[in-house]
């Protein structure tokens, strides 16, 4: 069985009413400037999913975390510590079909600049847009259960200790 290795980050922002972090909306479609036919339309669910990406050779998970942030969502940030690693397995649906064991490895990032969503076009190919939200908010509208579990891990560290 093929293996991947991964790393993601929650990076996180104190505002006014609360922790929010930076979620992203993967593409769906791939980006095209043409026209959708007429009577295609677009699919109404949103997913919402936390930036990662494959851990490239010579590089650490914790440097995969901060510069898929940066790519997928525009945003520097530093690492505050690792929240755990989600595995699972799927079936490639492209290519040569094979199962995969995927692990990914996830980091609580501190928000440092930049702007949310101001990403390269050449990211758009991904990510169709990045949008900071309410901690809370995110742990239920993540799309996927190990995400959500880690959104709720950085929460717990994040909360204050009485």
């Amino acid at each position: 069985m093929v293996r991947e290795i991964s790393s993601g980050g929650i990076v996180v922002r104190q505002a006014e009413s609360g922790w929010e972090i930076a979620v992203i909306e993967p593409q769906s479609e791939p980006v095209s400037s043409s026209p959708r036919p007429k009577g295609k339309k677009q699919s109404q669910k949103v997913v919402l999913a936390l930036p990662k990406g494959l851990v490239d050779p010579g590089e650490k998970p914790a440097e995969t975390a901060v510069r898929e942030v940066r790519e997928e969502t525009g945003l520097e940030a530093t690492v505050a510590t690792k929240l755990g690693d989600i595995r699972y397995v799927y079936t490639r649906t492209w290519g040569d079909q094979q199962r995969v064991f995927k692990i990914v490895s996830f980091y609580l990032l501190r928000f440092e600049s930049g702007h949310i969503d101001d990403i390269p076009p050449e990211m758009r190919l991904e990510v169709k847009r990045a949008l900071w939200m309410p901690l809370d908010q995110a742990i239920e509208k993540l799309a996927y259960r190990g995400e959500k579990e880690m959104a709720q891990r950085a929460a717990k560290y994040l909360a204050p200790s009485v």
